[in-house]
Parts: C-alpha cells; structure tokens; sequence
C-alpha cells in the first residue's frame, strides 16, 4: 500500500475514475482543469492510496486560515472506489490528511459532507472522531 501526490496529468486523470464516483458532475476535461486551477490558486493537493498499484481511493485538501478555525486543512474530496470500501483506506487516507496537516504546523483539519451521505457522517463521527462544528450554506449564482 502506498499513498502517493498526484501531479502530472496522467497521474491526475488516473485518478478520475475514482474521483467520478464522489463528484458524479463533472467529466474527464472539467475535472483536470479545476484540478490544475485550485492547485495553482489554492494550494490544492490531490493524494491517491495505491493498492499493488492500483488507485483505491483519493483525497483532495487545502491548507487554509480564516478566522474561526485558524490554520486547518480543508478536506475538499475523499472519496474510496465502491469495490474497496469497508477495508480502511478511507481511514489511511484521513489519517495521512491529518499528520500531514500536523506535521505542516496546522490545528485541525474539517470537511464537509453531503446531508445524504449518512453512512460517511458515521464514518467520521464514530471512526475517526470528527465533531459537527457547523451546518455549510450554498447559494448558487
């Protein structure tokens, strides 16, 4: 098992099938460009854990300051591909999110998930000991 940056774009497109199954929305072309533009403007950074080399899921996160939770790590995408979950590599990956923010002199890292996702709330909650700090509001424009 290895976790790896994704960079290049082969690397980045190797992810896409994986990353499809969380953000149904986009396409192969919308997906890289967002990728490439939030790591150009937003220090995004997209990780894959690899399974005898084979990509079983992604994270996507953002180091950032606001005021409320101080220096966090915003987790943008985790997502494990539907024929490995339930085998711990949504944990591994949460795990590397938060020593990886720890070891960068972050507080805390937070996420947010869909109201549907109620199996993920689970997750976080009981597994990896997240806490509900708030409820996010969109509008779109």
């Amino acid at each position: 098992m290895e976790i790896k940056e994704l960079k290049t774009k082969t690397e980045l497109l190797s992810a896409f099938p994986v990353m499809k199954q969380l953000r149904t929305h986009l396409d192969e072309s919308s997906y890289l460009a967002l990728v490439k533009e939030a790591a150009e403007k937003d220090s995004y950074r997209l990780f894959a854990l690899l399974e005898e080399g084979k990509i079983t899921a992604v994270t996507g996160f953002k180091p950032m300051i606001t005021l409320y939770y101080g220096r966090f790590v915003w987790i943008c995408d985790l997502v494990t591909a539907e024929d490995s979950r339930s085998r711990g590599y949504g944990e591994k990956l949460l795990t590397f999110v938060q020593e990886w923010a720890q070891a960068h002199g972050y507080e805390s890292t937070a996420l947010s998930s869909g109201l549907q996702r109620e199996a993920a709330h689970r997750f976080y909650e009981n597994k990896m000991a997240y806490q509900k700090a708030s409820y996010v509001f969109k509008k779109d424009l």
